[in-house]
This record gives structure tokens, sequence and C-alpha cells, in this order.
């Protein structure tokens, strides 16, 4: 069987012992049933992966010895910051997963006018937790040691004023926005709105923000599937696909 991989925020040194967080050591111990011996892949989530192997597996607690470290792989040379509008249920956990999966270097949930879910307080902490986790999981699938940030919630005007990537781009559905033959750049902000869209001044504020419209074709995608052709597009024309 395959070594799982799993991420584990820590500082790894190899002869060090870690300790699996919860909800991992539950997965090894009680569904794998892993025991003593056995291999593991630990990365923590800043670009480092560790050959481990567990010295210490109960129903309650596992330890793994780091054995070897080396550099993660699977990080774009392209660097793009996703701004997705939230969405219901299980659509905006599906976009995460696949826009991680794609390379994105960071996301950021969005409020806008039409979109349909808000979040505050308590909600707004462990909705924000479950997404990180999304994320978690999704770079032990796909093979990458570097966590992507899931900041919190912001109002669109708010992530606007923030961006300075060399390529801003948001779509929109029935322009004759394309990406440019150009050079490719180093960074890139992507803006997805809600099922319902962006509202024209939001897309107007946008534009006033440096984003360029891109549409992606003549049929209206479903908001958690726009980031996945989007993404594909940009680390396939700039990228590493």
């Amino acid at each position: 069987m395959k070594a799982p991989r799993i991420h584990v925020a820590a500082d790894f040194h190899v002869g060090g012992d870690v300790v699996l967080p919860e909800g991992p050591a539950r997965h090894v111990a009680r569904v794998l049933r892993l025991g003593e011996g056995a291999e593991l892949r630990l990365f923590d989530g800043a670009g480092q992966e560790a050959r481990a192997v567990i010295v210490e597996a109960s129903r309650k607690r596992v330890v793994a010895r780091l054995e070897a470290l080396e550099r993660g792989r699977g990080e774009s040379p392209l660097s793009v910051h996703l701004g997705q509008a939230i969405s219901k249920g299980d659509r905006m956990d599906y976009a995460i997963q696949k826009a991680v999966e794609l390379g994105v270097a960071a996301i950021t949930p969005l409020y806008t006018d039409h979109g349909d879910v808000r979040l505050k307080g308590e909600r707004e902490a462990k909705k924000l937790a479950h997404w990180q986790a999304v994320a978690a999981s999704a770079c032990e699938q796909c093979g990458r040691a570097t966590l992507p940030p899931v900041h919190p919630p912001t109002g669109l005007a708010d992530w606007l004023a923030g961006r300075d990537e060399a390529l801003r781009l948001v779509l929109h559905p029935g322009t004759d926005g394309a990406l440019a033959e150009a050079e490719a750049p180093a960074t890139a902000a992507l803006l997805i709105g809600p099922e319902g869209g962006l509202a024209e001044a939001e897309v107007e504020a946008a534009r006033g923000a440096g984003f360029a419209p891109l549409a992606l074709g003549p049929r209206v995608l479903r908001t958690e599937t726009a980031p996945v052709v989007a993404l594909s597009l940009l680390q396939y024309r700039f990228g590493d696909l």
C-alpha cells in the first residue's frame, strides 16, 4: 500500500517525533489500521516533505519519527490568487478542492451583491476552518507540500483594493475578453462571481482595479466549474500544465 500523505503543521527535523493531529491519527489507526513500523509521508504546508515511520500507534495517539526530509514538489511557476464568490453547500468545497489541485497559491472567499451566503461570527469561523481542511486534504491527495492559504471571507471591494498581481482577470460571460498573447506573468488574480453572476457595478469596479474581462466560451458555467476551467487555461498558458 502506498504510504498515506498527511499534513502536519510542525517543525520538521530528521530524527524528530511528530504527533499526528486527531483526525489523521484516527484515520491512520482505526481506518487504515496501520501500526508501529508503517511508513507515512508528512508535509508541513510550507514546502517541506518528510518520510516517516510510526513509532507509537493507539486509538487516541499516533506518533511518527521523521527519517528523511526533502523539498516538496508540485508548485506552479504561476502564483494565482483566486477570489471566489461564496456558494452554498458542497459547491464551495468543490471549487476550493479543485483550485488547490490545479496549483492555486491563495484563495479568498468573497461576499458579493448576488451571493446568497452571509456568514458571521462563530459560523464564519467554523466555515473557514472547514474550507482550510478541504484545502489540506486536497494537498494530501495531489502531492503538494505547500498549503495555499484560504483567507477569511471578505467583501469584494476590500479584496479588489489589495490586488497588485501582474495579470488580473474577471470572468464575465458574453464579453469578447480572452487571454492575451503575452509574456508569462509571475502572478495573477482571478475573480469568479456567484451563481447569479457579478453585478454590473462589481464588474466595473473590477475593471477599475485593473481586471480584464475573460469569457470562457458560449456556455454559462456554474460558479464551481468556472475556476476549474479558468485555472486550467492559466496553467496551460502560463504555468505547468
